[in-house]
């Protein structure tokens, strides 16, 4: 038998079992009654170990790649669970049939999908990525979330090395796809940001081949030249097949279409090419204006991002789930904008950037000073090494350190928090009335 056919009739075997639950695990400690237990591997654990702990916790069937864990008739031994995972999920991908929407790209990804998600549900049985599972792990374990009564997928693809948009491409098999932008993201890893351009317009390579379509934003000029001899649904002005007006953002963003008027909950005006991908992507499923409004509308960011909080005394805008260069200057050109009286940025440090770090901190640092900002406080050692002439901006190695300096009350005041995840900035929400 040939290892490519024994490989199949495993998958074939595994996915039998798999139907009957359509639940997998790959975590003892999130068991559900009647999945299947993927023993995964990472540098510091070997899942294979904990193999019958997930039977006796409830698991179905646990998938392993060791022989001497294969201690029960309900552990199939494989060659790789990892490979079996992906392989099983692109299976049941096939098997469903169903659109899928795939995207894609430096900033904004997670916000577009979960308003594309709000937006489809209007009529259809969507099942989306949760959170950020978007990797070479998140997107098998999306695709095997959805069932037989899922209508349309949405499937976020992250990256942060050349060749994984195509492997995740691969994996899912995308219909329909859409980059969100081309920004300062993952340099330590793209290299530069033509090599951020050229991981992430793997995503139009796969669909060219395929004869897929895609959906560009037609203010980007950079998508609509990557976008030449793929089908494509255009959005954002008269030319286009869609045509999304921006209204305003101040603080939160007004779209129009149709004539009709469309107020999100999202701040910046960074967040219209998110909403208008949304109202693309309905109106080409079919969805009316009113029900698209409906959706966006009442679609409320949460996890940190883009969040306006009101407290006692001063509103903040917390931004803390993420930070590359281009996101950060997208937030502090917002706050720069507004028609606030005082204005604070607390910005904490951005993360994997690689030899650029040095040089994009530095850039931040130049650029609030010469804002019209109250006072700037930058947290990190990317920061620490920075240096600004403006006696509105301090700089502090650490979060400790910045919160034992804090002493100023702030009052109506309008604060900006951002910085990568890492820096786990929403802490200071701890301590600001």
């Amino acid at each position: 038998m040939g290892l490519f056919l024994y490989f199949y009739i495993m998958i074939e075997k595994i996915y039998a079992h798999y139907v009957k639950n359509n639940k997998v695990s790959t975590d003892t400690r999130k068991i559900e009654k009647g999945s299947i237990f993927f023993a995964l591997k990472g540098e510091r654990f070997n899942a294979n170990e904990f193999a019958k702990q997930a039977l006796e916790k409830g698991a179905a069937y646990a998938i392993v790649d060791e022989k001497e864990y294969q201690t029960d008739k309900r552990i199939i031994l494989v060659n790789d669970v990892l490979e079996t995972l992906q392989e099983l999920a692109t299976y049941h991908r096939i098997k469903l049939g169903i659109p899928l929407v795939s995207l894609t790209g430096s900033n904004g990804k997670t916000t577009t999908k979960e308003l594309m998600n709000v937006v489809l549900l209007q009529k259809f049985k969507t099942t989306a990525t949760k959170g950020n599972l978007n990797n070479h792990i998140g997107v098998p374990l999306t695709l095997l979330s959805m069932t037989s009564k899922t209508e349309i997928g949405i499937v976020e693809l992250g990256a942060n090395h050349p060749k994984e948009i195509a492997f995740l491409c691969n994996i899912a098999k995308p219909d329909y796809g859409y980059i969100t932008n081309f920004g300062k993201a993952h340099l330590e890893g793209f290299g530069s940001i033509e090599g951020v351009i050229k991981a992430k317009t793997e995503m139009y390579d796969y669909l060219r081949e395929t004869n897929k379509t895609i959906f560009v934003n037609a203010n980007d000029v950079i998508q609509v030249e990557k976008a030449k001899g793929i089908k494509t649904v255009s959005f954002g002005t008269e030319k286009s097949e869609y045509n999304i007006a921006f209204v305003s953002a101040n603080p939160f963003v007004k779209v129009t279409i149709d004539n009709i008027e469309i107020e999100s909950k999202l701040i910046g005006s960074y967040n219209y090419n998110n909403i208008a991908a949304a109202i693309a992507i309905g109106r080409h499923f079919k969805i009316e204006n009113e029900q698209i409004k409906k959706a966006i509308e009442n679609y409320k960011p949460t996890n940190n991002r883009s969040q306006i909080i009101n407290t006692k005394t001063n509103k903040i805008i917390l931004d803390a789930y993420n930070a590359n260069p281009s996101s950060m200057q997208s937030a502090l050109d917002n706050l720069i904008q507004l028609s606030d009286k005082n204005k604070v940025a607390i910005l904490g440090d951005m993360f994997e950037l690689g030899d650029y770090a040095e040089k994009e901190h530095q850039y931040i640092t130049d650029l609030v000073g010469k804002s019209n900002f109250t006072k700037i406080y930058l947290i990190g050692e990317n920061f620490a090494k920075t240096k600004s002439t403006s006696e509105k901006v301090k700089i502090f190695t650490n979060y400790e350190a910045f919160k034992n300096a804090f002493t100023i009350k702030l009052e109506d005041t309008t604060i900006l928090i951002k910085a990568s995840r890492g820096m786990a900035l929403e802490r200071v929400l701890d301590f600001i009335d």
